[in-house]
């Protein structure tokens, strides 16, 4: 008796397969089911009175992969490689003796199918598609490090060639159903789950071919294949150079399902798979699968759940937020609040201002429904939400209001006195400030329990991270508030404690100091920001500092040295800092002059000054050197926070370094990072970097006591 698959055989021999994994809202690709369905295709051959088998799903649906927790199990269970080799080969394995078991299978795909679940629909000889406006169909593998390996690799380019298939892989894209089957991908598209089911039916009736097409006597793929076909020859040229482009050689899957294409389909079906297997059980075995899949997918979907969320707190929600502030991040977070519901009135200094912080919006909603994705009257309903003030009486039944004026403690407290002064007592008060301590940011507020801090990433409407920041006084019911806030903005949160610069900042911070650290010891600027993007960074150290404006870093480091007195110990980095400042008079993007030139209607370039001020060592180090500085500076940063306590949960280090600036997501982020190159090989590579550079690069006393750091 089957648990996942329902066995229906109907009067006309037609057995119907519906898959439902129980306890799941989608059906994904669990050992059960993999054990059902082997069991289930061993029942059709053996049965003559079965012609063929229709495979559909109870939920809306189809199968939207592989259960990536199990495949992360794979590095916990520390198998060898003829053991992974097994492992992965389970799929693929299957899928070809449904093909081959002499039966005709149709796919009624009734909703999304993806990856391991699209591959199941190739395996079929036939394929009919809901046309379903919600639903998607694709090969994401490569979103997680892997390929397509249970034969999508080398079936989808069967199907529909080899220039068509690689991009649809290479890039993890995800298609409506009417564009599969305008692709060739599926045969039919039905309008409704009759149609479907009576398409799917009548193909077996009337066809019910049990070959696949690759399994007859001279097949050849669509547009060609091999070496010295001129078509396919140039979409290799054409896709090495893009991948090469794209990933700096920091992924492997990329060149991994180009191989894996180029190889198996100039060989039998058979053969072709176990090329791909190959490849995809490399990738398993490997670091950069594991990182991202735990990472982006299994700690980022549990942060979306919110699983630091305190217990016993009732679930609230934002019906009225108030920004002060209607500077570029208020703006931003006007405009993400309203689009997800909520009231939103926006106070600043001077209405001005503060239109000029809704029209932030309006410019945002005009470029949806110039695209075609939304309506007027949709955008002009969301605009309408957002109300502009100057009075802080309309902050009065604001369930939650959030702070995000000049990092400067003294206006901060102003606004949070007026604000409290009109607001509810139950009220939750949140400072999105970037650097200042939230402890001490509360001490201006009769609620310390009731404030907090929401630390946004710009432009907000992009940015998908949200750092809560907790002061020592902070309540479970303001944690609970802001991140039931963060999920109704669809945006992922991320807890840590207080800290000058908190989590984010604070190792942000380090990878734009060691830019001007190089750039002070005579590092060529261009090799500096080229070998950052190499490595994975989106932006160069210079250019991204440019664009947070190296104004701001000016002020934060007056306003520490202001606070640490005889403590503050000036850097190489902040001594550039103060140079362009009050020497130079470049203060990044905004002003119009940084580290780079920003002429206008025209490509931004490193400032040629550069050279002067700087000189070029006639030495210059390796493009690997300067990566390590650049990456392994923030990871000993993510180490110190760690063993301070300011981040408490290794998951929401690794995650808040790729989402929150970037860290190169190949790595799994900054902690992820010291695993990957193994503890004992990072501690002393640091100590070899600290005897080079200063005690920047020492590693903390937590980093060497830890026997792992994930």
């Amino acid at each position: 008796m089957s648990e996942t698959i329902k066995y229906q055989l109907d009067d006309d021999g037609i057995a119907i397969l519906t898959i439902d994994i129980a306890d799941r809202s989608m059906n994904v690709l669990t050992p059960e089911f993999m054990k059902d369905l082997d069991a289930t295709i061993d029942r059709i051959a053996a049965d003559d009175a079965v012609k063929g088998a229709i495979i559909t799903s109870a939920k809306s649906s189809f199968i939207a992969g592989a259960d990536l927790k199990e495949l992360v199990g794979v590095f916990a269970k520390g198998l060898d490689a003829n053991e992974i080799y097994e492992f992965a080969g389970k799929y693929s394995r299957l899928y070809r003796k449904l093909e081959t078991c002499g039966k005709p299978f149709v796919a009624a795909i009734n909703g999304t199918a993806l990856g391991g679940g699209l591959e199941l629909c190739l395996a079929c000889h036939y394929r009919v598609a809901l046309d379903n406006p919600k639903a998607s169909i694709g090969l994401p593998e490569v979103k997680v490090g892997l390929l397509p390996g249970a034969g999508g690799t080398q079936r989808l380019p069967r199907i529909i060639g080899i220039r068509d298939s690689l991009p649809l892989m290479l890039e993890g894209s995800h298609l409506k159903p009417a564009k599969a089957v305008e692709m060739g991908i599926c045969h039919e598209l039905a309008a409704d789950v009759d149609e479907l089911m009576e398409k799917s039916r009548r193909w077996l009736l009337e066809s019910g071919d049990p070959v696949a097409p690759w399994d007859k006597k001279g097949f050849r793929v669509p547009g060609g294949s091999g070496g010295m076909h001129p078509a396919v020859v140039q979409t290799f040229m054409a896709g090495n150079a893009m991948v090469a482009e794209k990933t700096q050689h920091n992924y492997p899957s990329p060149i991994s399902i180009m191989s894996s294409v180029y190889e198996g389909t100039q060989l039998p079906m058979d053969k072709g798979l176990k090329i791909e297997l190959q490849y995809f059980a490399k990738l398993l075995a490997g670091p950069v699968a594991r990182n991202m899949i735990r990472t982006l997918f299994i700690d980022k979907g549990a942060a979306d759940k919110l699983v630091r969320r305190p217990e016993g707190v009732p679930k609230s929600k934002v019906e009225k937020l108030g920004i002060l502030g209607a500077g570029m991040m208020g703006a931003g977070i006007a405009y993400v609040s309203a689009y997800a519901g909520q009231q939103v009135v926006l106070l600043d200094r001077a209405i001005e201002d503060a239109e000029k912080g809704k029209a932030y919006s309006s410019g945002l909603l005009n470029k949806r429904v110039s695209r075609g994705r939304m309506s007027e009257d949709q955008a002009a309903a969301i605009l309408e939400r957002i109300h502009v003030t100057t009075d802080y009486a309309d902050l009065e039944g604001c369930d939650l209001v959030i702070e995000a004026v000049f990092e400067d403690r003294g206006i901060k407290a102003d606004v949070t006195a007026k604000t409290e002064a009109v607001i509810p007592e139950t009220s939750i008060f949140a400072s999105n400030t970037s650097t200042l301590p939230i402890t001490g940011l509360a001490e201006a507020s009769k609620r310390p329990d009731q404030f907090v801090g929401i630390h946004f990433f710009s432009p907000v409407d992009k940015m998908p991270l949200v750092e809560i920041i907790l002061g020592e006084k902070t309540g479970d019911r303001a944690i609970a508030v802001a991140l039931d806030y963060v999920q109704q903005i669809r945006k992922t949160p991320i807890v840590v404690r207080d800290s000058r610069g908190f989590y984010t900042s604070r190792v942000f911070g380090t990878y734009v100091k060691e830019g001007m650290e190089l750039l002070a010891e005579g590092v060529k600027p261009a090799l500096i920001e080229n070998a950052a993007k190499m490595a994975g960074m989106p932006v160069g150290p210079l250019a991204v500092h440019d664009e947070v404006t190296i104004d701001l870093s000016y002020k934060i480091m007056m306003q520490t040295k202001k606070d640490l007195g005889d403590a503050f110990v000036a850097s190489g980095a902040d001594e550039v800092v103060r140079h362009f400042i009050e020497d130079l008079e470049r203060k990044g993007k905004r002003f119009g002059a940084g580290f780079y030139d920003y002429p206008e209607g025209a490509k931004k370039h490193l400032w040629p000054g550069l050279a002067e001020e700087y000189p070029a060592a006639e030495q210059q180090p390796s493009v690997e050197d300067i990566q390590k500085r650049l990456l392994y500076i923030q990871a000993l940063e993510t180490a110190r926070c760690m063993g301070e306590g300011v981040v408490p949960e290794a998951a929401d280090a690794d995650v808040g370094s790729i989402l929150g600036w970037g860290f190169p997501p190949w790595t799994g982020g900054t902690l992820s990072l010291i695993e990957t190159v193994g503890l004992p090989a990072f501690i002393a590579e640091c100590e070899k970097l600290a005897e080079r550079h200063g005690p920047r690069f020492s590693p903390p006393e937590w980093l060497r006591k830890q026997t792992s750091v994930r």
